[in-house]
């Protein structure tokens, strides 16, 4: 498996990069994120024109039958831009739920048509995945209980919920926005009050997390990308004592460290999101890559830390003007940190890191 990004992957970087530098400066994220902060006009073009919303999905049932290292590359370049748009809600997690299912509502997600999120916690993780949710199915198939923290709840059209290893499409939901670090990314609390639902099919739900976790890593280093490239042009224009901030030697060797650090989490991602293109393939076929695991674990305990510390020497080296709510890089350190608690903690994905490949713990 090669960690270099193809030809195609690169287009593709190329067409998302120039869509969202027209249709997503960060003064238009900046102007919505406390009234409607998702952007569902830029949403249906990156799924009509680019076909993002059906990267995973096959060609015969809809989709650009693509991989899950196409879908990495969206999810940096949305990462760069701290972009408003259900891409890893519907297109990633919602989608590999449905995978090895074929359900027929893979082609309306794959269209852009439809968008659709999974009705679990964003803090749930591979190994807690049922954190934050007690939905039960009755004898009539009804759906009863409550899910918190849910992403891309509130502009979904329909709700995936896992209960006890089966899969069910809800659309009878209460949805309430609640408290969210990241503006760009609200999360909502899921009510179902015997709300009638379609079982379309079993679901390994600590799989598509750690699908979703491998593919997150790529999110943060696009994060992370965007802090370290606009402090380093910062650092070259602001002087202090009639020179380059920049030139100072200390601030040479901080940035000069955080390079390392990304270049690192950019091995991870590719890894992970290597490892993540057999797993969807498997599961489509009904078998998964057993390197997955171990992949997902390294890119989320490496890329989470980075992608915040990233952040931190952005909004730092900046000065003052990092410290306002016009300049965007406050909205990367929320994301920074919101990822960094999402679909498993740096300290949770270590620990299985750890397990996985037998280093022995504390007595």
């Amino acid at each position: 498996m090669t960690l270099l990004y193809s030809e195609v992957e690169e287009e593709l970087r190329a067409s998302v990069r120039g869509l969202l530098a027209d249709r997503c400066p960060h003064s238009a994220v900046l102007g919505r994120v406390e009234s409607e902060p998702y952007d569902l006009g830029l949403w249906k073009t990156l799924a009509g024109e680019i076909g993002v919303a059906g990267l995973l999905v096959p060609e015969e049932l809809g989709g650009a039958g693509a991989s899950a290292r196409e879908a990495a590359v969206v999810l940096e370049e949305l990462g760069r831009a701290v972009a408003p748009v259900p891409f890893l809600t519907s297109a990633v997690l919602a989608t590999r739920a449905l995978l090895p299912t074929r359900d027929a509502l893979l082609a309306e997600l794959a269209e852009g048509r439809t968008t659709a999120a999974l009705a679990v916690s964003f803090a749930a993780s591979p190994y807690r995945p049922d954190r934050g949710s007690s939905v039960s199915v009755d004898g009539d198939g009804r759906l009863s209980g409550t899910v918190t923290g849910v992403a891309g709840a509130d502009v979904a059209d329909v709700l995936l919920v896992p209960v006890d290893g089966d899969l069910y499409a809800a659309e009878g939901s209460s949805v309430a926005a609640g408290p969210s670090l990241d503006l760009t990314r609200p999360v909502a609390t899921v009510t179902f009050d015997r709300a009638e639902a379609r079982r379309v099919g079993t679901c390994d739900l600590a799989a598509v997390l750690r699908f979703g976790a491998g593919l997150l890593a790529s999110e943060q280093l696009g994060v992370a990308e965007w802090c370290l490239e606009t402090t380093l042009a910062y650092v070259k224009e602001r002087h202090q004592f009639a020179r380059p901030v920049g030139s100072f030697q200390a601030i040479k060797h901080r940035l000069a460290d955080l390079w390392l650090d990304v270049v690192r989490a950019r091995a991870a991602a590719r890894a992970a999101a290597g490892d993540a293109a057999g797993d969807a393939a498997g599961n489509a076929a009904g078998a998964a890559d057993a390197a997955l695991p171990v992949s997902a674990a390294v890119a989320q305990a490496w890329n989470a830390v980075v992608a915040v510390h990233a952040a931190e020497e952005a909004l730092q080296l900046h000065g003052g003007i990092g410290m306002t709510w016009e300049h965007p890089v406050h909205l990367y350190l929320k994301r920074a940190k919101a990822t960094e608690i999402a679909l498993g903690t740096p300290g949770d994905h270590r620990a299985a890191l750890a397990s996985l490949v037998g280093v022995p713990g504390p007595e």
